[in-house]
């Protein structure tokens, strides 16, 4: 059986690693396409024209319509109605329900007509249902443009990344739902790990502060690929809620505190039994910067959670309702600092925790990252972690591990 399991593990070895390297060779152009809409959605315009207008000449339909716009309204460049014209006309080939634009008056105001063209049937209905759009509302055109250029205001939060070889100095112990303990591991120390993180900011100086309240989302997954049937063997889900309260200038200059943040988080690894983690915390932290050098610190409280009965732990009600890891704090402790330098190109991270025991626990993460053919967004990414909590089903287990793969996203804080 061994012999049968070698050749599959090599051929799915092969094309992952394949196609993550396809993937790098078109990620640049992507992701910094992302940052040009990043800027534009922020609504800084000197910097999204730039980006839009590369993108817009290599052919990106979405950006010839986006550069269109910038021009019409005069945003990051000289308002030109001729130049506006030019770019709806190019992006009406995907776009056709934009293909004309009038000059009105001395005000230069523009007329949108709609017309369509020919087209794969997806597209004719596309172009038919927005025909029925009156579009000489500026904010009726600007909710067609949101649609059109798929602004969600979603934006990338925590790294984001693929590790497809992680090597970890101990196989680990597998986890069931119904079994307290099990003796069996897994049977390779290799694995991948991958990350997806997402913000979306709700609402921007509701309160007078200029702060951004906001809506965070992160799936860190991992998968035991090099074993015959290739299961994850754990995905942590991170949902959390809070308000980011940028300093004031003034402040900034004496301390180089540049901005706080506090809010609500939920993690959970989605099992039930006695495969169930999770914990909810109250957060404050705080981030600064000296030149190149910037640190998060951050502390937590933990929202106290009722005890599971003795039911659950002699076996009898192993879905009773209660505490999942009533000591996870005595090896998550009560915080984690993270530091991050930029070299260059190069970005060094590392983030500690310690609970500040006598019976001392914690864990150290170093992190590398450097761009790939001088991508602005995708990076070679090598991680290494030793201590405990590195995912929620072992957070009580020792771990030494290192990681290596790409990045497609890396924040500064």
């Amino acid at each position: 059986m061994g012999d049968t399991i070698k050749p599959t593990i090599k051929k799915r070895f092969t094309l992952l690693f394949f196609f993550f390297f396809v993937i790098s060779l078109y990620a640049s152009d992507i992701t910094n396409y992302q940052l040009g809409l990043q800027h534009y959605t922020q609504k800084q315009y000197d910097k999204a024209f730039v980006i839009i207008q590369k993108e817009a000449q290599k052919g990106n339909k979405e950006a010839q319509y986006l550069l269109a716009s910038l021009y019409e309204k005069g945003l990051g460049t000289t308002k030109d109605i001729e130049q506006s014209l030019y770019w709806y006309k190019q992006s009406s080939s995907s776009y056709a329900y934009i293909t004309e634009m009038k000059k009105k008056s001395q005000e230069e105001q523009t007329e949108v007509k709609i017309s369509q063209n020919d087209s794969d049937n997806n597209q004719k209905g596309l172009q038919f249902l927005f025909s029925k759009i009156d579009l000489s509302s500026q904010n009726v055109k600007d909710e067609v443009a949101k649609l059109v250029n798929k602004d969600f205001g979603l934006m990338p939060y925590r790294a984001n990344y693929i590790l497809p070889f992680s090597y970890s100095s101990k196989k680990y112990q597998k986890r069931y739902s119904n079994l307290q303990n099990s003796n069996e591991i897994y049977d390779s120390s290799a694995e991948s790990e991958f990350q997806l993180s997402l913000q979306k900011n709700l609402s921007y100086n509701l309160f007078g502060f200029n702060e951004y309240i906001t809506l965070g989302y992160t799936q860190h997954v991992w998968w035991q690929l090099y074993t015959d049937s290739a299961p994850f063997r754990e995905t942590n889900y991170t949902p959390e809620i809070f308000v980011t309260v940028p300093t004031s200038y003034e402040f900034d200059h004496l301390s180089n505190l540049k901005a706080i943040r506090f809010g609500y988080r939920h993690q959970s690894n989605g099992q039930d039994g006695y495969r169930s983690r999770s914990w909810d915390r109250l957060f404050l932290a705080s981030f600064w910067q000296w030149d190149n050098l910037f640190l998060r610190a951050e502390a937590w409280y933990r929202i106290p959670e009722k005890k599971k009965s003795s039911a659950f732990y002699n076996g009898t009600n192993i879905n009773d309702k209660g505490d999942d890891n009533p000591d996870i704090q005595k090896y998550l402790g009560y915080g984690e600092l993270e530091l991050r330098y930029l070299y260059g190109d190069h970005q060094l991270g590392l983030k500690l925790r310690n609970n500040l025991r006598s019976e001392n626990k914690g864990s150290v993460e170093l992190d590398w990252s450097v761009p790939i053919y001088n991508s602005n967004n995708t990076y070679w990414y090598m991680k290494a972690f030793n201590g405990y909590g590195e995912s929620l089903i072992d957070y009580d287990q020792t771990t030494s591990k290192i990681s290596f793969g790409f990045s497609f996203f890396r924040n500064l804080f």
